[in-house]
């Protein structure tokens, strides 16, 4: 091909792009989910920790909406795709490792960082994971591999909402032994293990909200919201630590029904 040719190819190339532009309406969801994200950091440095861990619960919500957006419009784009990996990372990688590492682990000092870079690390190798195998037609799309980045982000922002909700600080201590500090060290490493892990955590994805539900699943919606608006921190906290479990309960239920099966 000639330079000439190459020039026009790239040319046509470029304005194609241009007429095609960017799909507004998923993509606006993932501005907020990057925003609650970045608000979440600017808060935890400010020491406003309550606010930083409902903006993570709100970047949560966001960016389960995108997704779906996106399908229901038929709006799904490889750009959409690449920005909201991006957008999980600070969000749901960086915020709360930062949250974390600011409410509790900075005065364990090394320790402290590190446990905050390991969860940060795990969550950029989930995404990168999650990412090669959207194509994968092997893959039950029922399961999450891994515990989502989205419930990790919550599992840490919870237990911080919960804590400032009954006035505990990140340095307290406990009857003089149990430290606070080591809690969230313990669950920041799980968080970051339960994600890279080969674990089966329930996607949700088979629930189509075009088609009719029995009543008792309405009134189910209306009491969780019922509760949520009663106790938002211990409830979200309950309803996400009861889902980090739930890939352990899996794994071992299917380790002892395979016992039960086996010779």
């Amino acid at each position: 091909m000639s330079d000439s040719q190459t020039r026009l190819s790239r040319r046509e190339e470029h304005t194609s792009l241009r007429q095609r532009g960017i799909y507004l309406l998923p993509n606006l969801f993932t501005s907020a989910a990057l925003f609650g994200g970045f608000y979440a950091i600017v808060q935890a440095m400010n020491q406003h920790f309550e606010q930083s861990a409902i903006a993570i619960f709100i970047a949560m919500v966001m960016d389960g909406l995108d997704g779906r957006v996106a399908r229901m419009t038929k709006t799904q784009s490889a750009f959409g795709a690449e920005y909201d990996s991006l957008a999980d990372m600070v969000s749901f990688g960086v915020a709360p490792a930062l949250i974390m590492y600011v409410w509790a682990l900075q005065p364990m000092n090394k320790l402290g960082w590190i446990a905050a870079f390991i969860y940060c690390a795990c969550a950029a190798l989930r995404l990168a994971r999650f990412n090669t195998k959207l194509d994968d037609p092997f893959q039950d799309k029922r399961f999450f591999q891994g515990l989502p980045s989205p419930a990790a982000a919550a599992l840490l922002a919870g237990f911080v909402w919960v804590s400032y909700e009954y006035n505990i600080d990140g340095r307290e201590i406990f009857f003089g032994a149990l430290q606070v500090k080591w809690i969230a060290w313990f669950l920041t490493i799980f968080a970051a293990g339960s994600m890279v892990s080969d674990l089966k955590f329930y996607s949700g994805k088979d629930i189509n909200l075009r088609h009719s539900v029995p009543f008792v699943a309405i009134l189910a919606v209306v009491m969780a919201f019922v509760l949520i608006s009663y106790s938002p921190p211990e409830v979200l906290f309950s309803v996400v630590f009861v889902y980090a479990l739930s890939g352990y309960y899996m794994w071992v239920r299917g380790r002892l029904e395979a016992k039960k099966t086996g010779p």
